[in-house]
């Protein structure tokens, strides 16, 4: 990988802001040890169809997005609609002059970069509410893969398949509480570096090798980014509105940073997968999610209700997930698990 090529993905920034306020407010909401509960919140209910457009790009890509899609539904009980009516149709689209949802994951290939809104924030309206070209309102785009159109890149199915994880719900593995990441990134320069940046504006080893730290690396072309927005998207932080399971260096979701990222070779916090195919811990946390048994939809039933009692009424007329309030919209997730558990059962005595 060529440095000065490494845009990393990221939302524009008034959507970060918009969601970081909603997320403080649910953290000062919640009581201890709710981390199961904003990633049910984030979550879509269990054994929807959930809708895919696109805005723009061709029948033959908009079929090979939704194939490489499948090693994600297959693992899980829920289903993604890309709108064929039953696999002869044409594909479902979405314009910037809709009014109405014409799909829950609203894909274009226009803007720059990857990126996607996490879970249902793909259908909150607080988020870019202001206006602008991502959120959660109709003629919004929720999940972006940049250039796909044009110039698709060598492990293009990897890509798709980390942005439809996000889409129901997945963060990224290197901010997991429970990696190494955190530990081992060259957050800072090292000792004498004198910023040294290429004719691109990236900034890149000085006169004496020395790497410059991630913080710098960043700054540079292309990302240019400010030190809260690396923040944002690097530090791990140990907060209830991360899915967390154990660090997983095969997962899809762990980025491909270049070696002089990490502080050791070979790093504990470097992908061990192949970047494309979904790995053992990726399903697990699919089955964790959207659960096709009997027992799983029973193990969230039971911890959905202890977290439902811990946070009791909730605060009224504040805005929780897609606007409601924060206890109301659990509950609804209660209820659901509830009817999804007995409609195993009654199934489960039937031959």
């Amino acid at each position: 990988m060529e440095l000065e090529s490494l845009p990393l993905e990221s939302l524009p920034d008034q959507v970060v802001a918009e969601i970081e306020v909603r997320d403080r407010w649910r953290r000062a909401t919640a009581a201890g040890g709710l981390e199961f509960l904003i990633t049910d919140i984030g979550r879509w209910p269990l054994g929807m169809t959930v809708r895919v457009a696109f805005l723009d790009g061709n029948d033959q890509l908009h079929a090979d997005i939704a194939r490489a899609t499948k090693q994600i539904t297959d693992a899980c009980n829920l289903t993604l609609d890309f709108g064929q009516n039953g696999g002869g149709g044409t594909f479902r689209r979405w314009t910037e002059d809709d009014t109405e949802l014409a799909a829950e994951i609203r894909v274009s290939f226009d803007l720059q970069g990857f990126f996607s809104l996490v879970g249902t924030d793909s259908t909150d309206r607080a988020i870019g509410a202001g206006g602008g070209p991502v959120g959660g309102n109709p003629g919004q785009r929720s999940l972006n893969l940049g250039r796909f159109a044009t110039n698709r890149p060598a492990q293009w199915e990897g890509t798709v398949r980390h942005e439809f994880l996000h889409a129901l719900g997945f963060h990224h593995s290197h901010q997991n509480m429970r990696g190494t990441c955190e530990g081992e990134f060259r957050w800072e320069d090292p000792e004498g570096y004198e910023p040294t940046q290429d004719p691109t504006g990236a900034f890149v080893a000085d006169a004496q090798g020395r790497q410059p730290g991630i913080y710098t690396f960043l700054a540079g072309a292309p990302n240019r980014w400010p030190r809260a927005k690396v923040d944002h998207n690097l530090r791990t932080v140990d907060a209830p509105d991360l899915v967390a399971g154990p660090f997983d260096a095969k997962s899809v979701m762990l980025y491909r940073f270049p070696a002089f990222f990490y502080k050791s070779t070979p790093s504990s916090c470097a992908p061990a997968g192949d970047g494309q195919n979904l790995s053992p811990g990726d399903k697990r946390g699919l089955d964790l999610l959207y659960p096709h048994t009997t027992d799983g939809l029973a193990d969230r039933q039971a911890r959905a209700d202890a977290v439902l009692e811990s946070l009791g009424a909730g605060p009224e007329g504040l805005p929780g997930a897609n606007g409601g309030d924060l206890a109301k919209v659990y509950r609804s997730r209660v209820e659901e698990l509830a009817a999804a558990q007995a409609a195993r059962t009654r199934t489960a005595g039937v031959h």
